[in-house]
């Protein structure tokens, strides 16, 4: 059996299992007229083991209600093959990415806008989901954890040398040549794995993409270029040439290593920097257990209190817009929200509780992090805002290649014309 075969065949016997979960769910309920059966659509093969736990706990203080959990490897096909049957599970997970602001947008989720646990969220996070799309001025999403993409460093090497995180992108470079000049590697890059250039990109890219930028974007539709109000090549070169010069401070040979070995390289001492988010830690300490990690935001300007945390919702709850089972589902998202569930949830994760109050775990490299959230100081991937039919991923690492920033902001602008013309409806006449 050649190997695309079997991951079809992997692909249709987890289809296969879903369905037939979702469809016994079903039958349960219907069957029984005592035990509501909720079937649970999530994403996160990481935290199967801690949706179990959670449920479990639910499940023992509301006999009533018996959770299914369905975990599935790929939620944003599968979620939308359900959506198109009618066959929408009674309560969904999504990674919170441009796939899930599009499903919003079409209006299939609920409207949370006057469930209470709204009020326990922190607005910061909720306008992140927002930023991705809404069906109308609805809620369609709970945000849940958290993730953090910043500049990871070796609190050891950075106390050893006297150094303080930089709140400015002058005192950024100013570190980056005291390192060099102790004979230390600042970054270690890993470009042989392309998507590896994106996140510094997201970071840094914020700062311009803030001011409603997208939603301008958008509302030029074809008329996108260096004359438009806005566009890439207008307000991104400054960005870019902060990625390529944080580039130039990586190891030799850094085009052709992966993400695994730069987080080796990391947690062996061999730089001091990583241009990773938080995810990153967790593959870090299983190399070096004892390594003390921070993470502080891309100061990509020149005054403290303008620096921006880029965060991802990781873990988004929604249902169905008309979903029969509403009563029951809310009864465990709203356990699920409770304060001292969220935190034993984030803490496993290696996340940020979205609940108001919620204590953040004492691991180092989330405290460092934690002011932003408290303050509000969060925005969310810019790339999430990108059509996936801009291919922002290859012409980023052609960029980090061959340093002509010019020709991949055209790029990004022609690309993003291209979408623009096949989405703008057509005028007949008719309606004139």
């Amino acid at each position: 059996m050649t190997k695309r075969m079997r991951t079809t065949v992997r692909a249709v016997a987890v289809l296969a299992t879903a369905g037939l979960a979702i469809g016994l769910n079903a039958c349960a309920s219907d069957a029984s007229g005592e035990v509501t059966t909720l079937n649970f659509f999530q994403f996160k093969g990481e935290a199967l083991e801690d949706f179990n736990q959670m449920i479990a706990d639910f499940e023992a203080e509301n006999p009533d209600i018996r959770i299914v959990q369905n975990q599935v490897a790929d939620a944003d096909t599968l979620i939308r093959t359900l959506l198109v049957k009618d066959r929408v599970p009674d309560i969904v997970t999504l990674n919170a990415n441009g796939n899930f602001g599009r499903l919003a947008e079409a209006g299939v989720f609920y409207d949370f806008s006057d469930e209470p646990v709204l009020e326990t969220i922190n607005p910061a996070v909720q306008d992140i989901l927002a930023d991705l799309g809404t069906y109308g001025d609805e809620v369609n999403g709970l945000g849940y954890v958290n993730n953090a993409n910043g500049v990871i460093y070796n609190a050891a090497i950075f106390e050893e040398q006297g150094l303080e995180v930089p709140e400015t992108w002058d005192e950024f470079i100013a570190l980056c040549d005291a390192l060099t000049a102790a004979g230390i590697t600042p970054f270690y890059g890993t470009l042989a794995d392309s998507w590896t250039g994106v996140p510094s990109w997201n970071a840094l890219g914020a700062y311009p993409a803030q001011d409603d930028f997208f939603d301008k974007m958008r509302a030029q539709g074809t008329d996108i270029g260096p004359d438009s109000e806005v566009s890439f090549q207008k307000d991104f070169a400054e960005m870019m040439d902060q990625q390529y010069t944080l580039y130039s401070y990586m190891q030799d040979g850094y085009r052709g290593k992966t993400y695994d070995d730069g987080n080796a390289a990391f947690a062996n001492g061999e730089v001091a920097m990583l241009l990773q988010g938080i995810w990153a830690t967790n593959p870090i300490k299983q190399v070096n257990p004892d390594i003390e990690m921070g993470i502080f935001p891309y100061p990509g300007t020149d005054d403290p209190d303008d620096r921006l945390l880029v965060s991802g919702v990781d873990v988004v709850f929604t249902m169905g817009k008309n979903n029969p089972k509403q009563e029951a589902a809310m009864r465990f998202i709203d356990y699920a929200f409770q304060t001292d569930v969220i935190e034993g949830f984030a803490a496993s994760q290696n996340m940020v509780p979205s609940v108001e109050g919620a204590q953040i775990s004492d691991d180092p490299a989330l405290q460092s992090v934690k002011p932003f959230f408290d303050d509000g100081r969060i925005t969310g991937f810019i790339d999430h805002q990108i059509p996936p039919a801009v291919p922002l991923i290859p012409i980023d690492q052609e960029f980090l290649f061959n340093g002509d920033a010019e020709a991949a902001l055209k790029t990004l602008d022609n690309e993003w014309r291209k979408v623009a013309a096949r989405t703008i409806p057509v005028t007949t006449g008719e309606d004139q």
